[in-house]
């Protein structure tokens, strides 16, 4: 009896203890904004020092207090307000988890506790950076939480108590009871809010006054890994959208899957001018400016998915007040760093000169058209709030629009990025990128031919996706292959094979983008879909395939009641797969959602989905046959793999510049 007593108040006291381990991490916080950042001003060294524990503690503290809340969730403590609103007895312990970061309480403590960890590994890992300028960039992300700190503890506290708990609780968004939901916001906010490190050294580097290839070697490896994350955490959320929300399709141009994309185009373009910056020691002022707004879009992110102005199956929270402050804290960032930057922007003098045929011409066509394509995607997903706010209109800005508008510039991006590859630093010359790029050209424009006379008439999105991936993948590996040398092929693959591993995860990461276009362009236009009414034992063709609905029954599951068909499909005489698509009701939360049932291929998916029983008889089905549908994904999981190999590339690590030491900035 007493160690049920010790057990039952065992519970309070854990999650009081991450209330106040929040509070301290705000305070430390506070001294790692102010101390290090005024000891960079005066030189003095102990100042500076106290910006790398301080980075530790605060992201223990932090850690701690997120242990906590995790703690309360996992023991179904309804003291509570934040478990009771978002948590269930009867859910199953990995969405007792995942319920921690699955509504914006949470969520806002996930944001602080990788602040604090990114923050935390400049320290650990900073050692070769000059100490004025980590103890500015350590400054400048404390300066960012404690604008966070303080709007969780003050605005969406997680350790709110309930005066009566209840014996049990509302449950997690049934939507969010997946697999792919429970990984899919933490390597989100990995992304996110790993690209303010990228704006902590452009602010600390505006505040020195001091722009030069070493500070493109530092910034680097932190937007890579950011963009690496956001990568992940995007191609989850579109497989969640293609196999949970059972329409079949992996993009829909929510305003939320807009929030994610409109930084990671910004990241990208930010990843290529850094390059430029090490290398040539050019476009600066162009780097900094989309470090800047790669955080800025980060933050324009979470005002979109908390203040509830823009409708979005994914957001978190409904509350215009609490997005509002968020609003305020995007305008305070960015405006006063856009400030900063028009007041240094002449100590950013470029000193790399190039000819219009080089790879930093092409790099800057690169940024462009990331950075217009992400303009043009910020002004589809916002437009509906401006015309409602300044005209008083209703509109809405669907797929047709983005489609129009964005794709125009993805293809010719998709031209660019191979011959941005191969031509030379400085001074190039076309007709040398023509010899390496022209069998793959040729490659391209057959396939696309082939494709155009299989396909029978259909539009162009199919020919033209194959010719672009084509052109993509040929370009990355006809980069590998010049860098090989001249002698013969022995050789030459041996060379390839002991490349450095930033020149691997470059070539990978844009073989997997062009995996990712021709597998858009072959669903898109080769899909066939099917929808109609049909009765247990009717048989029907889509394509290839005969389907059959076989049965339907109605079962209990862990927290919800399922209504499950049982569909065979066929190929001629042969049945190759039975299928269970489900539709699921969960009671607690009073709230349906459809499962579709997939068969995967390397080729083609096969996707079927249940409806509602008619009034008339039968039941609502949906059969989709979706040509290479996995190739979006596959593209994107090398997309990701190639920012870790480069990532491990010894050259980029965080403390490869210690041999730069020198470039310090002198005293002030």
């Amino acid at each position: 009896m007493l160690s049920g007593f010790a057990l039952q108040y065992d519970f309070p006291m854990i999650t009081e203890l991450g209330h106040y381990a929040l509070i301290l991490a705000f305070g430390v916080a506070i001294v790692q904004m102010i101390i290090p950042m005024v000891g960079a001003h005066r030189g003095n060294a102990g100042w500076m020092a106290m910006a790398v524990p301080a980075a530790s503690v605060q992201f223990i503290l932090v850690a701690g207090s997120f242990a906590a809340l995790t703690w309360a969730f996992v023991t179904s403590d309804f003291s509570l307000r934040l478990v009771y609103a978002n948590s269930h007895t009867d859910k199953p312990m990995i969405y007792k988890i995942s319920g921690v970061w699955g509504n914006h309480e949470g969520s806002m403590l996930l944001w602080v506790l990788i602040l604090a960890l990114f923050g935390a590994c400049a320290a650990w890992f900073g050692g070769g950076l000059p100490d004025r300028l980590r103890a500015r960039v350590l400054a400048v992300q404390a300066s960012i939480s404690v604008a966070f700190y303080a709007f969780i503890l003050f605005t969406s506290n997680p350790f709110l108590r309930l005066a009566v708990p209840p014996l049990n609780g509302r449950d997690l968004n049934p939507l969010l009871q997946d697999p792919g939901l429970a990984f899919h916001p933490p390597f989100l906010y990995l992304g996110y809010v790993g690209l303010s490190m990228a704006f902590s050294f452009a602010i600390a580097a505006l505040i020195e006054g001091r722009v030069d290839a070493a500070w493109g070697r530092w910034v680097r490896p932190w937007t890579l890994a950011a963009w690496m994350f956001l990568t992940v955490g995007i191609a989850l959320g579109s497989w969640w959208a293609y196999y949970e929300l059972g329409w079949g399709g992996f993009w829909f141009w929510d305003p939320v899957e807009n929030a994610s994309f409109m930084p990671w185009l910004i990241s990208a373009a930010l990843l290529h001018s850094a390059i430029v910056v090490e290398k040539r020691e050019a476009l600066k002022s162009w780097t900094i400016l989309l470090a800047i707004l790669a955080f800025g879009f980060s933050l324009l992110g979470a005002f979109i998915v908390r203040s509830g102005v823009l409708t979005s199956v994914h957001a978190f929270a409904n509350d215009p007040e609490r997005g509002m402050l968020i609003l305020i804290i995007l305008a305070v960032f960015l405006g006063g760093a856009l400030t900063l930057f028009a007041a240094r922007a002449g100590a950013m003098e470029a000193k790399g000169v190039f000819s219009v045929v080089s790879r930093e011409s092409a790099l800057v066509l690169n940024n462009i058209l990331l950075a217009v394509s992400a303009f043009v995607v910020f002004i589809g997903t916002i437009w509906p709030l401006v015309a409602e706010v300044l005209f008083g209109r209703t509109l809405s800005v669907g797929p047709p629009f983005f489609d129009a508008a964005f794709t125009p510039f993805m293809v010719a991006l998709a031209i660019v990025l191979p011959l941005g590859s191969v031509i030379a630093w400085k001074r190039g010359t076309l007709e040398r990128a023509s010899k390496s790029l022209g069998m793959w050209l040729l490659l391209a424009v057959a396939l696309a031919g082939l494709a155009f006379a299989i396909q029978s008439g259909k539009s162009a999105l199919g020919p033209v996706g194959v010719a672009l991936g084509v052109w993509v993948v040929g370009g990355a590996l006809a980069d590998l292959w010049m860098r090989s040398g001249r002698e013969g092929w022995t050789v030459r693959l041996r060379r390839i094979s002991r490349l450095p591993r930033a020149d691997w995860g470059k070539a990978t990461a844009h073989i997997g983008m062009g995996v990712t276009i021709f597998g858009i362009a072959a669903m898109l236009a080769w899909q066939k879909e099917d929808i109609r009414v049909a009765d247990i034992g009717d048989r029907w063709e889509v394509g290839q395939f005969g389907f059959g609905l076989e049965d339907v029954e109605r079962l209990q599951g862990p927290n919800y009641v399922t209504t499950l068909a049982t569909m065979s499909v066929w190929q001629g005489d042969r049945q190759i797969a039975t299928l269970k698509p489900e539709k699921r009701f969960y009671p607690v939360a009073n709230m349906p959602t459809t499962e579709a049932a997939i068969r995967n291929g390397i080729l083609r998916d096969i996707y079927v989905v249940i409806g509602d029983p008619q009034d008339a008889g039968g039941f609502a089905v949906r059969v989709y046959v979706k040509p290479f549908a996995n190739w979006i994904w596959g593209g994107a999981i090398l997309m990701a793999l190639g920012g870790c190999f480069s990532l491990s590339d010894r050259r980029l690590r965080v403390g490869a510049a210690a041999a730069k030491r020198t470039n310090a900035v002198p005293a002030e």
